[in-house]
């Protein structure tokens, strides 16, 4: 038996058994619901069913107040039944602790297939917290490898940003870890460009790879004696006045001068201090 078949094994009476026909009006959905969004042409889909086939399981709620009944498992159903107007729904009735019903509405959920990464994950760490248990613990509970659940958590240390693309669907749940490691300026860097250049999951690697290199900065170049003196010197006088009239044609002020020696040739640029008295 595994540990949530002993966290919810109980005495099964009679009434437990019963369906009953509850008051839509009075019926409330589950406040751990990991689900956000419901599909709408799902419901409409599962609308159609009920209005030709009816309800062939009942949901099952708890009583928590005088006539009032939360939901823990058929929301669904429960949402598609609103959809067709139904005044009453068939339920199971049970008698769950906030932490029993918690446990079941976050496995009811995980069960289905139609949760999107970031609610699969959100369920997992609740369910965890919950019922205080590892992940390699909740992993074996469930049927599922620790590194599944592990990638799976993972996903909640994405930017927001990034996480809405997942919920939205427009990236995958490989593209959400390779982001993983980014900080959140880099994640949203790079989902504009998985986006706008719809990369898959190799290609965001690469971009990932190179979003963590550190910015090459341009290295100066040295402009020494040496350097000069291994060029022809008529190139460099050539190459300095230009940059002379460059500087005369922008608007700079200073005295320049050529003197032609017997060993050298001196070019000097006079530049006069800004008259501090004036």
């Amino acid at each position: 038996m595994s540990f949530f078949d002993k966290f919810l094994e109980r005495k099964v009476s009679s009434e437990d058994n019963t369906i009953r026909d509850l008051e839509i009006s009075q019926i409330k959905p589950s406040q751990y619901q990991p689900r956000r969004t419901f599909a709408p042409d799902q419901l409409t889909e599962l609308a159609q069913s009920l209005a030709k086939n009816g309800l062939l399981q009942p949901i099952i709620v708890r009583q928590v107040g005088a006539q009032q009944y939360e939901i823990i498992a058929g929301e669904r159903r429960f949402r598609a039944a609103q959809q067709l107007k139904w005044t009453t729904i068939p339920a199971l009735v049970r008698n769950y602790s906030d932490q029993q019903s918690a446990s079941l509405a976050l496995i009811e959920n995980l069960q289905r297939q139609d949760l999107n990464p970031i609610e699969e994950a959100r369920a997992y760490k609740k369910l965890a917290a919950m019922n205080n248990l590892r992940q390699e613990d909740l992993a074996a509970q469930l049927g599922k490898s620790q590194s599944y659940i592990a990638n799976k958590l993972r996903l909640l240390k994405l930017d927001a940003t990034v996480q809405q693309a997942l919920i939205a669907g427009q990236i995958t749940s490989r593209h959400g870890r390779a982001l993983v490691s980014l900080t959140a300026s880099q994640q949203q860097t790079a989902l504009y460009k998985i986006l706008q250049q719809q990369l898959n999951v190799a290609a965001t690697e690469r971009l990932v790879k190179q979003l963590k290199q550190p910015a090459k900065r341009a290295t100066p170049k040295q402009h020494s004696i040496t350097a000069l003196k291994s060029r022809d010197p008529q190139l460099s006088i050539n190459t300095i006045r230009e940059s002379v009239q460059l500087a005369q044609k922008n608007g700079a002020e200073f005295t320049y001068q050529e003197t032609d020696g017997d060993q050298e040739y001196q070019m000097i640029i006079t530049v006069q201090k800004e008259d501090q008295h004036g």
